[in-house]
């Protein structure tokens, strides 16, 4: 593509947009994994992170990393991750089972909701989705007003706490427990 291109040719790019499901095989302790990659190349990522402590050389530290370390959703087009994905072998696609190496994607309004209802959570709780059990997940809810008005999903129940969460999920990828707010909730 040339530096002027033409509306037509912008379209075109934005059409291929999209999430893709990614995989980051380098060590967990890696000093460049995918996402440090991702963000110096200027590619759009979400990965969930959490908050740790290590102890380094005696001294406690506190460092941001990713919950699972080989999952990443990329937000490109194929014709910009492909080059990468062949330069780096720790770098690869999620595949949907029994297609020829189809890539897994994420609808872009289902992946900005997600990303939005965990970012306005200070301490978001991810599961896997065999971690989701039906006694966990005892009414439907929706959220009237406040950050995430709209959203709908289970309230999760977990034995001994106080506080009400909301389960939005990435079907079969990842879900994530959200706070809310009690006066926001709305039993469907």
């Amino acid at each position: 593509m040339n530096a002027f291109s033409s509306n037509s040719d912008c379209a075109t790019a934005a059409d291929t947009m999209q999430w893709f499901v990614m995989r980051d095989l380098t060590r967990h302790n890696a000093k460049r994994p995918a996402y440090v990659l991702l963000e110096e190349l200027g590619i759009r990522y979400f990965t969930p992170m959490m908050w740790k402590i290590y102890t380094l050389r005696g001294k406690r530290q506190r460092k941001w990393i990713p919950i699972m370390h080989d999952l990443l959703f990329v937000h490109s087009s194929r014709e910009t991750l492909d080059p990468i994905v062949e330069r780096i072998a720790t770098f690869q696609y999620r595949f949907l089972r029994n297609t020829h190496r189809k890539p897994m994607t994420v609808g872009t309004e289902e992946m900005e909701r997600f990303i939005h209802a965990v970012g306005t959570s200070e301490s978001p709780e991810y599961y896997r989705p065999e971690e989701v059990t039906e006694a966990m997940c005892h009414k439907r809810i929706r959220i009237i007003g406040g950050n995430l008005d709209g959203y709908e999903g289970s309230l999760l129940t977990t034995r001994g706490s106080k506080k009400k969460r909301l389960l939005v999920e990435l079907p079969g990828l990842l879900a994530a427990a959200v706070e809310v707010e009690p006066e926001y909730i709305q039993l469907i």
